[in-house]
């Protein structure tokens, strides 16, 4: 049977629509401050992927950016006013990236950006998220890519990083947010990302792989995150984008995979959804549609994204090689 059509034109409608004068007036809308800075950046990387960036206008969407920005700590905070936080900083710096326009914050800014982010470090490796103290893999991984990107990425920062993300590995090759946390897809990609940026993949052997594949769920061919858990639309960026890395992605059914997120959109309004017919977001939009470019780019007209940054592969050539 064949899969269902990509509904592209719907997709860029659903992004822009997100940013409407109607959803402006929304609750849902207000609620959801604390995420609006990585919000913009799934609409923005879901938009560039389907070669459609011209969608949202660009003045607007950089002044927002730079309004994000945390005089005070350094970082980039989710919405104007609010504080920096390590998750938006990376998502503040890949909608520059993205938008090739570092320049907006060269000078004291970037040196206040990467002061932020060392101030978070610890003394096992790890990073917090901002100054409150929560540690996660993903503050680690954050950290290692915006110093990375801003040719700050140092040899000490990078040999603690990957000796902090080794120790969240488990017996069944997964990771965890923590030390002795249940393993968990997202997690393993922001293992794997951070052990790729400080070039330490070596240091993976074949049980991830093994753990990363099994997560395909029969006969939906969709991925979840944990055993014996249903299968959600963003795995198909955060199972997948880890084989790519590990170049294991051969060890998955692409065709299964293809039709379980096809069917996850909105064939009406556009969007993707966790499951086939439950209600679509930005979130879900953009790593499913990221998730079809690491299978099949020139299938659907998407541009090629690179497996750790999820950026588009012609953006992260211009990297810093530190």
């Amino acid at each position: 049977m064949s899969p269902l059509p990509f509904q592209r034109g719907k997709h860029i409608k659903y992004i822009q629509d997100l940013d409407s004068k109607a959803t402006k007036q929304t609750y849902e809308y207000w609620l959801s401050e604390h995420l609006r800075l990585n919000g913009l950046y799934w609409g923005i990387m879901a938009l560039d992927t389907m070669n459609a960036l011209d969608a949202l206008p660009q003045d607007e969407v950089l002044q927002f950016v730079v309004d994000c920005y945390d005089k005070e700590k350094g970082g980039f905070a989710p919405f104007p006013g609010h504080d920096a936080h390590m998750l938006t900083t990376l998502s503040g710096l890949q909608i520059l990236f993205i938008y090739r326009r570092l320049d907006l914050i060269e000078g004291e800014k970037r040196d206040k950006i990467i002061d932020f982010v060392m101030q978070q470090r610890c003394a096992d490796g790890s990073f917090k998220g901002d100054a409150f103290g929560e540690i996660d893999t993903r503050f680690v991984f954050a950290a290692v890519y915006i110093l990375k990107m801003l040719g700050r990425l140092t040899h000490e920062v990078a040999e603690g990083a990957t000796e902090f993300i080794m120790r969240c590995q488990n017996f069944d090759g997964g990771f965890g947010l923590l030390p002795g946390s249940e393993s968990h897809a997202a997690q393993v990609y922001t293992s794997l990302g951070t052990l790729a940026i400080c070039k330490n993949l070596d240091r993976i052997d074949s049980k991830t792989p093994s753990w990363l594949s099994e997560r395909q769920v029969l006969p939906s061919g969709g991925f979840n995150g944990r055993p014996e858990k249903l299968p959600d639309a963003c795995y198909s960026w955060w199972v997948l984008s880890s084989l790519e890395m590990l170049q294991k992605s051969h060890w998955i059914n692409f065709e299964l995979l293809e039709k379980f997120i096809l069917e996850c959109q909105d064939l009406d309004d556009g969007g993707f959804g966790d499951r086939p017919d439950n209600q679509t977001d930005v979130y879900h939009t953009c790593f499913a549609i990221c998730g079809l470019s690491l299978m099949y780019s020139d299938k659907y007209g998407l541009k090629p994204v690179d497996p750790v940054y999820c950026m588009p592969t012609e953006i992260t050539k211009l990297l810093p090689d530190n």
